[in-house]
Formats: structure tokens, C-alpha cells, sequence
């Protein structure tokens, strides 16, 4: 593991100590954190789970099969789109249901809402909602359904660079923002177009979309994005004055 990766997983820890305390749940003095996990979607593509973050595809995001949708307690009003879990299994806690020594790195996608019967997604449960496949990964699939876990967050690693999939119209530009690496869940972004001389902020509009009231037609657009972790990258130009709304774009820069 190199030399950033080490620091940067005992950052989340210690920001995950803090937010577990407060939360009410207990946590590993070894970093790993108390949830409980289930499975959705078993009928349906686990492509097609891209939900509350907006993802129309989490093949094509970037992400692929082993996502998850997340509690309000970690989903933070799409705050958490995009970061990366590494989950296992507490086969002591529960060795009929859970798989020895297995573990899976899985996204966050969607929302796992809370209900009025006191659900595992009810405040302030830590819960993980995960697709069959990775579910698959950690459980066996039986009549139960439902296991505890341990989990803690862990760096995305990405092929390719961050994408950003152009969804507004006219001068309202919604931008999809996918296969984000390192923390993976992006805090804040900036839009530029190429007319433009500085960096106009833009807001989230919901899940990992972001929103500027600009209009930025037949310019080249570049971006700058802060992710949850501090980490800051721009991407100059990264979209050609010929673009279209529906349109995806890859950088060839990436988080780490």
C-alpha cells in the first residue's frame, strides 16, 4: 500500500470514530464499525440501482455490480453518493447466515429510507441495503435476509478518470458526476466555461448531480471539484464546445 493510502484510511477512521460515538452505535477499537446488512433488487438488474444518487447506470458510472444502498445515519442527504465501504460479514455474531472470512468493497448508490415500524434504515441504525451480488459475496441468501456486518470506509479505486455526464437544458446545466476515486464522494464542484474568467460555484442538486444557472453553450467546459476528504483536482477543458445535453464525458485525471 503506498504512502498516501495508509494516512488517508486512518483519517476515515478516526472521522468515523467521532461519527459512530455520536451516532449511538458502538464501534471496533480496530477501526471496523457495527451495521447490519440486507439485499434488494434480487428480480432486477443490480445495474439499475442507481436510485437517490442519480446514477442512471452503475455499470456505466463506474462502480458496477457491488453497491449499496445506505441508512440516513451514513447516507447524509446524498453527501455519501459514490464513497466506498469494505464490509464483511461477523461470522462469530452469526455463523449460520454469514460466509468465513469474506469480505466486499461495495459503493454507495441510493437511499435506504427510513419507515414508520422501526426499520434497520430508521435513525440512527448504521445499514447497508446492498445489491444481490455483493450481498452474495459476504451471505449465504436464505430465509433470514437480514445480517449483522462489520464495515469501514476505504478508498475507491477507479479506472479511468472522473466523468461528467452533461443532463440540464438550455442555460440550466445539470452535471452527472461519476467514477470519482479516492474518498469517491464529492463535497463541492465548480463549473468554467471557456468565455468564462473565473470558477462559478455550483450546488447538488440531488445525489451526485450537481447544478449551475449558466449558459455555458459552445463553450468547452472545464471543472473543479473538492472531495469529502479535502482533496482538490480541476479539469480544464474537459468538455469540447461542440457538446450536447446527454452527452458523457471522461477526464484523464483521476482522485487517488
Amino acid at each position: 500500500m503506498g504512502p498516501f493510502i495508509i494516512p488517508f484510511v486512518k483519517v476515515w477512521q478516526l472521522f468515523f470514530i467521532g461519527a459512530t460515538i455520536f451516532g449511538g452505535v458502538n464501534a471496533r477499537v480496530n477501526g471496523w464499525f457495527n451495521a447490519h446488512a440486507t439485499f434488494y433488487g434480487a428480480d432486477q438488474s443490480p445495474f439499475s440501482l442507481g436510485g437517490a444518487c442519480g446514477y442512471d447506470n452503475t455499470l456505466h458510472a463506474g462502480f458496477g455490480a457491488n453497491t449499496a444502498a445506505l441508512s440516513g445515519a451514513l447516507f447524509r442527504d446524498g453527501e455519501a453518493c459514490g464513497a466506498c465501504y469494505q464490509l464483511r460479514c461477523d461470522y462469530p455474531a452469526d455463523p449460520k447466515w454469514c460466509l468465513r472470512r469474506a469480505g466486499v468493497t461495495i459503493t454507495a448508490t441510493n437511499f435506504c429510507p427510513s419507515n414508520n415500524n422501526g426499520g434497520w434504515c430508521n435513525p440512527p441504525h448504521h445499514h447497508f441495503d446492498m445489491s444481490l451480488p455483493a450481498f452474495l459475496r459476504i451471505a449465504r441468501h436464505g430465509d433470514e435476509g437480514i445480517v449483522p456486518v462489520l464495515y469501514r470506509r476505504v478508498p475507491c479505486k477507479r479506472r479511468g478518470g472522473v466523468r461528467f455526464t452533461l443532463k440540464g437544458q438550455s442555460s440550466f446545466n445539470m452535471v452527472m458526476i461519476t467514477n470519482v476515486g479516492g474518498s469517491g464522494n464529492v463535497k463541492a464542484a465548480w463549473i468554467r466555461g471557456s468565455r468564462t474568467r473565473t470558477w462559478l460555484p455550483m450546488n447538488r442538486n440531488w445525489g451526485a448531480n450537481w447544478q449551475s444557472s449558466i449558459d455555458l453553450r459552445n463553450q468547452r467546459m472545464s471543472f473543479k471539484l473538492t472531495l469529502v476528504d479535502g482533496k482538490t483536482l480541476e479539469f480544464l477543458n474537459v468538455v469540447p464546445s461542440t457538446w450536447k445535453f446527454g452527452q458523457t464525458f471522461a477526464s484523464t485525471r483521476q482522485f487517488f
